[in-house]
């Protein structure tokens, strides 16, 4: 694995391995990669496969939503596909690994997908990925110490403030955030490129002065956080901010953190942005068919394992354009009787 440091952590009852080398990550077996584009989609997974999944940080919504599909894939296809989930540092790491073979499916933030099939943003080229499915909203969650007297994104000038960990989606939101109030990343703020688990620690300590998150509600860490500092810590309102950030990318909207998701005393408005799966177009369209079933039949088992994955709809599952559905997903979509 070399290039990361990746905790593999098994769904519940999923098979769970440790090995070496690009193809151990992913833990591909019985051929999950097959040039089969004249082939017919039966969504029948007929030899022993196992996928990687890469998710996110470990104490985010990814890794836990991962984690709980990867225990699903085999009781789903009486054994023959078993997964495995991967803490990773999220959607443009992801995305590159999910591309260099190391992973089989990857939760990705929609405006990341976006910029890696048009080439942009993170990218120099576009990237041979495509979607199974849209899936549940992540929730822009912007924190600051109560004390910091940072009430906007702007007041963040020269402090110090976590963007994520590196190569995340939520660091390419953080900096969209940033440059949208004025400010340069790369100057302005004493930039902790932390994840989800660190930053919640430099906000115990009081070693940074806020951070920014991106992820489905609630998250455990955020949860964790509130819990232990109470009134010590606040969210901000960065919507002031959206109509920059939607000429960015039209898939930023407006949203709200409802004050019963971490008890806090009021709502906060907030911007949010779809997530999708990804997967590598070669990928064998009988697995991807299966995996994205899996998605929708065991809905409620997923929503077990974090209340974001109720989210998860039929009726937004095809809303995945400019990236292409994969045409596994295409059919399980169909069979399914998504809109």
């Amino acid at each position: 694995m070399g290039r990361m440091n990746v905790r593999i952590a098994a769904g519940v009852g999923a098979l769970a391995i440790v090995a070496a080398g690009a193809a151990g990550c992913g833990g591909r077996q019985g051929g999950a990669a097959k040039d089969d584009a004249a082939s017919e989609v039966t969504c029948k997974v007929t030899e022993n496969t196992r996928v990687g999944i890469a998710t996110g940080n470990a104490t985010g919504v990814y890794y836990v939503v991962g984690n709980a599909l990867a225990g699903q894939l085999s009781a789903a296809t009486d054994g023959k596909l078993t997964g495995t989930a991967a803490e990773t540092g999220a959607s443009v790491q992801n995305v590159e690994q999910l591309v260099g073979g190391q992973y089989d499916v990857a939760f990705s933030l929609f405006d990341t997908a976006v910029n890696a099939v048009q080439g942009k943003g993170s990218f120099t080229a576009p990237q041979p990925v495509e979607a199974l499915a849209r899936i549940y909203d992540n929730y822009t969650q912007v924190v600051v110490r109560a004390e910091s007297g940072i009430t906007s994104v702007a007041d963040m000038k020269g402090r110090k403030i976590s963007t994520g960990s590196p190569k995340s989606g939520t660091e390419v939101i953080a900096n969209r955030l940033l440059q949208a109030a004025g400010l340069d990343p790369a100057k302005d703020i004493q930039a902790q490129r932390l994840d989800l688990t660190k930053t919640v620690e430099g906000m115990k300590d009081g070693s940074i002065d806020g951070f920014f998150w991106s992820g489905g509600l609630p998250t455990g860490g955020v949860t964790d956080l509130f819990t232990t500092a109470g009134d010590k810590v606040k969210f901000i309102d960065i919507t002031p901010l959206l109509p920059k950030m939607t000429e960015l990318n039209p898939a930023y909207q407006a949203g709200t953190i409802r004050a019963d998701v971490y008890r806090t005393t009021a709502d906060t408005p907030t911007i949010v942005v779809p997530n999708v799966l990804l997967v590598r177009k070669n990928l064998d369209a009988n697995v991807a068919c299966a995996i994205t079933k899996t998605v929708f039949e065991k809905k409620d088992a997923l929503a077990q394992a974090n209340p974001a994955a109720k989210g998860i709809s039929l009726e937004n599952a095809r809303k995945t354009d400019p990236v292409p559905l994969h045409r596994g997903a295409a059919k399980a979509l169909q069979d399914l009787g998504a809109n």
